[in-house]
C-alpha cells in the first residue's frame, strides 16, 4: 500500500495543495522573522517617512549627538518608576505624574530647531525635571514626544498623549511646540480639547492662543512694546527701514511684521520704506536669505533704524550683507531691532561681532531673557541661580556649541516644565491636605490635568496696598511671573521681564545708563511688578 503511494505521480490537485502549504509554511517563517526582530520606532512611536513620532518614556531615535540627553532623560523615568513600583531598602513608595516635551528630535537644513536648538531646550527640560524630582511630594517623568523636524505629525503625539490623562500616573501637561505656525496652533487647540494645559516657552506670535494654552515668552506685541519704551530714551533721526520674511506659513514673522507696523510704521516711515526675503526655514520656493535688495535700500535711504521681522538664524546674513554693501558708508551709526528669546550665538560669534563693530552697527533686541548680562551668576536671584546650578551639574554636549544659554532656549524650556511641576505639586498638597496619608499605604491622592490647569490661572500676581506681590506666582529662571484667567492677557505671562540688549555692548566708560525693564502688563500693577 505504501508503495504503491509513493510510486503514484503528483497529479495537479497534489501539485496545488504542495504550493498551498508551501507559501503557508513561508508565511509562517516570516511573521516568526518578523515577531522577533525588534521593532524600528519602538513602542509608543510610530514611522512617518524617516522618522519616528509618538511618545516615549523611553529612548527614541533622534540626532546622534542628542543621543547623552536622551539616554540621561530615559535614565530618570526608569529611576522615577521604580521609586513607584519597587523601591529599593525599604523606601516609602513615591507616586508619580508625566509631563511631555513636544518637540522635534531630529532635523535637516530646513527644519523647525537646529540640533543645537533641541539640545538646550532639552537640557533645560531635564534640570526642571532633576529640581523637581529632589523636591517633596510626586515625582516627574518627561516624556519625550517628537511630532517631527517640521512639527507636522503632531495628531499621532495628540492621539497618545490624550489617553493618557486616566492613567494611574497621569499626564498632567505638555510643553514645547517651538514655532509660531499653523501645525503648532492646531495641535495646542486639539490638546486645549482633551483640556490639557499646554506651555509654549519660545512662542511669541499673538496669533498662538487657545483656552488652555499658556505662553511663558511675551508675544510680539509686549516684547515690542519693550522696544517702544528703549526707543523714547533712543529715539534716532526718524529714519526707519522694516525688513520682512515673507513665507507664507511663519505667523511668528507675519505677525511681527504687523506689530512694527501699528507701533511705528508712521514715527519711522516703515510704510514706505521696507523690503522682504525668503528665511531658511520651510519649503517655500526661491533662494533663501538674499539681502542685497534690502542692503541696498538701507543704505540708499540712509535709514539708522532697521525693523527685522524674521528669524534669528536668518540674521547674521543681513548684517554680512549690510557690512558689505558698497552703497553704504558707515559714516554713522545703525541698529537693527528685533525681537526673540534671547542672543543667539550666530549672532554673536567673533566674524559677526567684528563686521558689527567695523560697520557700527548694533543688535537691539527685545527678549525674554538675559543670559549675557548674568556674569558668574554669583549675584542672580535664587530662580535663575538654582537654574544655572543644575545646569552646570549636565554633562556637557558637543551640540550645545560654544555658548549653550545665550539663546534663551535652555532657560524657557526649563521655566515651562516649572509651571507645569510647580502647578501639580500646589495641586497635590491641597488635594491630600495637611495631613497626608501614608505614602507606603499608596494612598496618595494624584491631581489630574484639570487640577493643573486650575492651579496655573491662579498663578497670578497679587495687587496689594504696599504694592504687588508674588504669592502663587512662578520665581523662574527667566524672571518672576504668574498667569491669570483675565481676557486681557490671554494667557501671556503677567509680569514677565522684557529685558533689551545691546550687541556689541558699549565700552567699558562709554555705555549710558541702563533702561528699566519693562515688564508684561506692568500697567495692571501701576508699574509696580514685584
Amino acid at each position: 500500500m505504501l508503495n504503491r503511494f509513493r510510486n503514484r505521480a503528483f497529479g495537479p490537485g497534489d501539485k496545488i495543495i504542495a504550493l498551498a502549504v508551501g507559501v503557508l509554511l513561508l508565511a509562517a517563517a516570516a511573521f516568526a522573522v518578523v515577531r522577533l526582530l525588534p521593532e524600528k520606532c519602538g513602542e509608543g512611536l510610530e514611522e512617518a517617512g524617516e522618522e519616528c513620532v509618538g511618545v516615549t518614556a523611553g529612548v527614541l531615535d533622534g540626532d546622534p549627538e542628542l543621543d547623552g540627553l536622551i539616554r540621561a532623560v530615559a535614565d530618570e523615568n526608569a529611576r522615577v518608576e521604580k521609586g513607584w513600583k519597587d523601591p529599593e531598602n525599604g523606601q516609602a513608595r513615591i507616586p508619580y505624574v508625566r509631563i511631555a516635551l513636544m518637540m522635534p528630535f531630529t532635523t535637516d537644513a530646513t527644519s523647525a530647531m537646529s540640533t543645537a536648538q533641541i539640545a538646550r531646550s532639552l537640557a533645560g527640560a531635564h534640570v526642571a525635571q532633576l529640581r523637581a524630582n529632589a523636591q517633596a511630594g510626586p515625582r516627574y517623568q518627561l516624556l519625550l514626544a517628537n511630532d517631527g523636524k517640521d512639527l507636522d505629525h503632531w495628531q499621532p503625539v495628540v492621539d497618545r498623549l490624550a489617553p493618557m490623562v486616566d492613567d494611574p500616573s497621569p499626564l498632567v501637561g505638555a510643553f514645547g511646540m517651538p514655532s509660531s505656525v499653523p501645525d503648532t496652533l492646531a495641535a495646542a487647540e486639539t490638546l486645549s480639547g482633551h483640556r490639557i494645559p499646554v506651555i509654549g516657552p519660545v512662542l511669541t506670535s499673538t496669533t498662538m492662543q487657545a483656552e488652555y494654552f499658556f505662553k511663558t515668552s511675551p508675544s510680539n506685541d509686549l516684547q515690542v512694546q519693550s522696544l517702544g519704551a528703549y526707543l523714547e530714551n533712543n529715539p534716532g533721526d526718524g529714519t526707519g527701514f522694516l525688513v520682512t520674511d515673507r513665507r507664507e506659513q511663519d505667523s511668528y514673522s507675519a505677525d511681527l511684521r504687523d506689530v512694527f507696523l501699528k507701533e511705528f510704521g508712521q514715527k519711522y516711515g516703515l510704510k514706505q520704506r521696507q523690503a522682504s526675503y525668503l528665511g531658511l526655514t520651510g519649503d517655500d520656493k526661491g533662494v533663501p536669505q538674499r539681502f542685497a535688495d534690502a542692503a541696498r535700500s538701507i543704505c540708499l535711504t540712509e535709514a539708522d533704524t532697521v525693523f527685522f521681522a524674521g528669524r534669528d538664524h536668518d540674521l547674521p546674513h543681513l548684517v554680512n550683507r549690510l557690512a558689505n554693501e558698497p552703497s553704504c558708508n558707515h559714516t554713522k551709526p545703525t541698529r537693527i531691532l528685533k525681537v526673540g528669546i534671547g542672543m543667539d550665538p550666530e549672532s554673536t560669534g567673533t566674524e559677526i561681532t567684528a563686521q558689527l563693530r567695523d560697520s557700527r552697527i548694533t543688535l537691539v533686541a527685545a527678549a525674554s531673557v538675559d543670559t549675557l548680562s548674568w556674569g558668574d551668576g554669583k549675584q542672580l536671584p535664587a530662580g535663575p541661580r538654582g537654574f544655572l546650578e543644575g545646569f552646570e551639574k549636565l554633562k556637557s554636549v558637543p551640540a550645545w556649541g560654544e555658548k549653550p544659554l545665550d539663546d534663551g532656549y535652555a532657560v524657557m524650556y526649563h521655566d515651562a516644565f516649572t509651571v507645569l511641576a510647580q502647578a501639580t505639586d500646589r495641586a497635590y498638597d491641597d488635594i491630600n491636605g495637611a495631613e497626608k496619608p501614608s505614602a507606603k499605604a499608596g494612598a496618595m491622592k494624584l491631581p489630574n490635568h484639570d487640577d493643573v490647569y486650575n492651579t496655573i490661572i491662579n498663578m497670578n500676581i497679587l495687587g496689594t496696598d504696599a504694592g504687588a506681590s508674588c504669592v502663587n506666582c512662578v520665581r523662574g529662571a527667566g524672571g518672576t511671573f504668574g498667569f491669570d484667567d483675565s481676557p486681557d492677557t490671554r494667557k501671556w505671562a503677567v509680569c514677565k521681564p522684557v529685558p533689551v540688549i545691546e550687541y556689541p555692548a558699549a565700552a567699558v566708560g562709554q555705555g549710558k545708563k541702563a533702561d528699566r525693564v519693562y515688564r508684561t502688563y506692568e500697567n495692571i500693577f501701576d508699574g509696580s511688578c514685584p
